[in-house]
Protein backbone atom coordinates (compact mmCIF):
# COMPACT_ATOMS: atom_id res chain seq x y z
CA UNK A 1 0.00 0.00 0.00
CA UNK A 2 1.95 2.67 -1.27
CA UNK A 3 0.62 6.61 -0.06
CA UNK A 4 1.02 9.76 -2.33
CA UNK A 5 2.53 12.86 -1.31
CA UNK A 6 -0.76 14.39 -0.35
CA UNK A 7 -1.51 11.21 1.70
CA UNK A 8 1.75 11.26 3.21
CA UNK A 9 1.48 15.35 3.85
CA UNK A 10 -1.89 14.77 5.83
CA UNK A 11 -0.83 12.38 7.85
CA UNK A 12 2.31 14.90 9.13
CA UNK A 13 -0.46 17.59 9.33
CA UNK A 14 -2.45 15.15 11.59
CA UNK A 15 0.04 14.39 13.74
CA UNK A 16 1.40 17.60 14.48
CA UNK A 17 -1.64 19.07 15.40
CA UNK A 18 -3.01 16.17 17.82
CA UNK A 19 0.50 16.90 19.46
CA UNK A 20 -0.34 20.62 19.68
CA UNK A 21 -4.06 19.92 21.14
CA UNK A 22 -2.27 17.78 24.09
CA UNK A 23 0.39 20.71 24.26
CA UNK A 24 -1.22 23.98 24.21
CA UNK A 25 -2.87 24.60 27.42
CA UNK A 26 -5.70 26.23 25.75
CA UNK A 27 -4.07 28.59 23.76
CA UNK A 28 -4.69 29.95 20.66
CA UNK A 29 -2.67 28.52 17.52
CA UNK A 30 -0.39 30.28 14.86
CA UNK A 31 -1.19 28.34 12.07
CA UNK A 32 0.87 28.31 8.42
CA UNK A 33 -0.21 27.54 4.90
CA UNK A 34 2.55 28.06 2.07
CA UNK A 35 2.05 27.91 -1.60
CA UNK A 36 4.33 27.94 -4.16
CA UNK A 37 3.50 31.81 -5.17
CA UNK A 38 2.30 32.72 -1.42
CA UNK A 39 2.44 32.43 2.65
CA UNK A 40 -0.11 32.85 5.07
CA UNK A 41 -0.67 32.87 8.54
CA UNK A 42 -3.62 32.92 11.55
CA UNK A 43 -3.90 32.51 14.84
CA UNK A 44 -7.03 30.66 15.59
CA UNK A 45 -8.92 30.00 19.42
CA UNK A 46 -9.72 26.17 18.69
CA UNK A 47 -11.98 26.51 21.74
CA UNK A 48 -14.38 29.77 19.97
CA UNK A 49 -13.51 28.06 16.62
CA UNK A 50 -12.25 31.43 15.42
CA UNK A 51 -10.01 33.32 13.68
CA UNK A 52 -8.28 36.03 15.81
CA UNK A 53 -5.82 37.48 13.52
CA UNK A 54 -4.09 36.83 9.98
CA UNK A 55 -1.75 38.03 7.60
CA UNK A 56 -0.68 37.00 4.43
CA UNK A 57 1.25 37.94 1.35
CA UNK A 58 -1.60 38.90 -0.37
CA UNK A 59 -2.49 41.61 2.07
CA UNK A 60 -1.99 45.63 1.25
CA UNK A 61 0.48 46.20 3.98
CA UNK A 62 2.73 43.29 3.11
CA UNK A 63 2.57 44.43 -0.72
CA UNK A 64 3.69 47.36 0.26
CA UNK A 65 6.82 46.30 2.45
CA UNK A 66 7.41 43.76 -0.56
CA UNK A 67 8.93 46.07 -3.41
CA UNK A 68 11.62 43.62 -4.82
CA UNK A 69 10.81 40.96 -2.77
CA UNK A 70 8.12 37.82 -4.47
CA UNK A 71 5.37 36.49 -2.35
CA UNK A 72 7.21 33.13 -2.39
CA UNK A 73 10.41 34.40 -0.54
CA UNK A 74 12.30 33.92 3.07
CA UNK A 75 11.91 37.88 2.96
CA UNK A 76 8.31 37.71 2.57
CA UNK A 77 7.44 35.22 5.21
CA UNK A 78 9.29 37.41 7.22
CA UNK A 79 6.94 40.43 6.44
CA UNK A 80 3.81 38.17 6.95
CA UNK A 81 5.48 37.14 10.76
CA UNK A 82 6.09 40.51 11.72
CA UNK A 83 2.73 41.55 10.79
CA UNK A 84 0.62 38.86 12.23
CA UNK A 85 2.07 39.12 15.28
CA UNK A 86 1.52 43.33 15.14
CA UNK A 87 -2.10 42.41 14.51
CA UNK A 88 -2.39 39.26 17.54
CA UNK A 89 -0.80 41.89 19.99
CA UNK A 90 -3.60 44.19 18.93
CA UNK A 91 -6.64 41.47 20.08
CA UNK A 92 -4.29 40.87 23.33
CA UNK A 93 -2.55 38.01 22.30
CA UNK A 94 1.11 37.09 23.09
CA UNK A 95 1.13 33.22 24.00
CA UNK A 96 0.62 31.14 21.06
CA UNK A 97 1.19 27.75 20.12
CA UNK A 98 3.09 27.35 16.33
CA UNK A 99 1.72 24.86 14.35
CA UNK A 100 3.36 24.43 11.30
CA UNK A 101 0.91 22.20 9.34
CA UNK A 102 3.01 19.19 8.35
CA UNK A 103 5.87 21.53 6.51
CA UNK A 104 9.39 21.41 7.95
CA UNK A 105 10.40 23.70 10.26
CA UNK A 106 13.14 25.13 7.67
CA UNK A 107 13.17 27.59 4.99
CA UNK A 108 9.99 29.98 4.77
CA UNK A 109 8.01 28.85 7.76
CA UNK A 110 11.12 29.06 9.61
CA UNK A 111 11.23 32.68 8.80
CA UNK A 112 7.71 33.46 9.33
CA UNK A 113 8.50 31.70 13.16
CA UNK A 114 10.88 33.68 13.80
CA UNK A 115 9.66 36.96 12.86
CA UNK A 116 6.38 36.42 15.03
CA UNK A 117 8.86 35.90 17.87
CA UNK A 118 10.49 39.51 16.89
CA UNK A 119 7.38 40.35 16.84
CA UNK A 120 6.41 39.80 20.20
CA UNK A 121 4.59 36.19 20.08
CA UNK A 122 5.72 33.58 22.85
CA UNK A 123 5.88 30.10 21.51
Amino acid sequence: MALNRQELFERRQRRARFKLRKVSGLRPRLSVFRSSKHIYAQVIDDVKGVTLASASTMDEETKKALTKAKGSDKDAAAVVGKLVAQRAKKVGVTDVVFDRGGYIYHGRVKALGDAAREGGLRF
